[in-house]
């Protein structure tokens, strides 16, 4: 039997072509799950629901968020770090992710190295707020009653971890005086607590303040962001002098070991989905920013939650508010 050369030539080269597209018709190959660290109907959940909906369509598999509870979030980050690393188990986590490589003094997983971050999400930006009788009329005088009068103050947050108590660490690092610190069940309760004049100052979630701020209920001094947060008119903290600066941001991850290809094919649909008309109103509306293409890389979401983690440590320790 004779062999035409061009032919064996031409057949030799396609070879490379078809393993290329059966690896990528191999992933996903099967429905993928988002572990969501926090509860239903919370920001967290909001982000990754919409998320999940977008990736759906890109991929063509069926993407579940699931919320995984519990200590901080780090339930759901030991269940994805320890999961097999093919793309099909991932997780959604905030800025809470960054703080936990110091906060918890023991894992069973490493923050560093127990994930393949795929792509920052969203940002959210962290309003200063106080009780509406408050003797503050700016961020600078507001810093000024922390600074006087100490642990005569009471300062809310939710939880170890939570962006509300990162910000308040920051705050109080800026004034260079720490308040008494009170822990609620959750952002609702502490507002309520703040509207009762019970609750002396707080930093929360711009899209959990707004409400309450627009209508004189709390008062709000400043947000977090480096520019002012559409629909909420608020001042940032910069432009008062004061370089305090935090997101609460969202990022999507796979455990270590997930193989590049499949990293990227996952950071693909993440922009895909970011870009949906529907998502972007939806974040709009909590006062949520969508990331950037350029943020929802791999590449990119791994230096970030790096140097989110070596910025954050100095103010943890500072505060010597650790997990058991």
């Amino acid at each position: 039997m004779r062999i035409n050369r061009r032919t064996l030539l031409i057949g030799a080269l396609a070879v490379p072509f078809i393993g290329s597209q059966a690896f990528g018709q191999a992933f996903p190959n099967r429905p993928l799950t988002i572990a969501i660290p926090f509860a239903a109907g919370g920001p967290t959940d909001m982000i990754a629901r919409l998320l999940a909906d977008g990736m759906s369509r890109e991929l063509g598999q069926p993407v579940a968020a699931e919320n995984v509870t519990g200590a901080g979030g780090t339930i759901a980050a030991a269940r994805v770090a320890q999961s097999r690393p093919d793309g099909h188990t991932l997780m959604i986590h905030h800025i809470g992710l960054a703080a936990a490589a110091t906060l918890y003094r023991q894992l069973p997983f490493s923050i560093e190295r127990g994930f393949a971050p795929l792509g920052v999400v969203s940002h959210t930006g962290m309003a200063i707020v106080s009780r509406p009788d408050f003797p503050a009329r700016d961020l600078a005088s507001y810093l000024a009653v922390l600074r006087e009068q100490g642990d005569r103050l009471n300062l809310g947050h939710s939880g170890l971890g939570g962006s509300n108590q990162l910000c308040g660490m920051l705050m109080q690092h800026a004034a260079g005086r720490s308040a008494t610190t009170i822990v609620f069940r959750g952002s609702a309760p502490a507002m309520t607590e703040m509207m009762a004049g019970r609750l002396d100052i707080s930093c929360e979630q711009a899209t959990v303040a707004a409400p309450f701020a627009r209508d004189g209920r709390i008062k709000a001094y400043a947000v977090t962001l480096p520019e002012r947060i559409p629909g909420f008119d608020v001042p940032t903290a910069r432009e008062q002098g004061v370089d305090l600066i935090m997101s609460a941001w969202h990022g999507l991850y796979a455990a270590a070991g997930t193989p590049p290809e499949i990293q990227n094919r996952l950071a693909q649909a993440i922009r895909v989905a970011l870009r949906d008309e529907r998502l972007k109103q939806r974040f709009a509306e909590t006062l949520t920013t969508v990331a950037s293409d350029a943020e929802a890389t791999p590449a990119h979401h791994a230096a970030f939650l790096a140097s989110e983690i070596a910025r954050l440590r100095p103010l943890i320790v500072e505060a010597g508010q650790f997990a058991d």
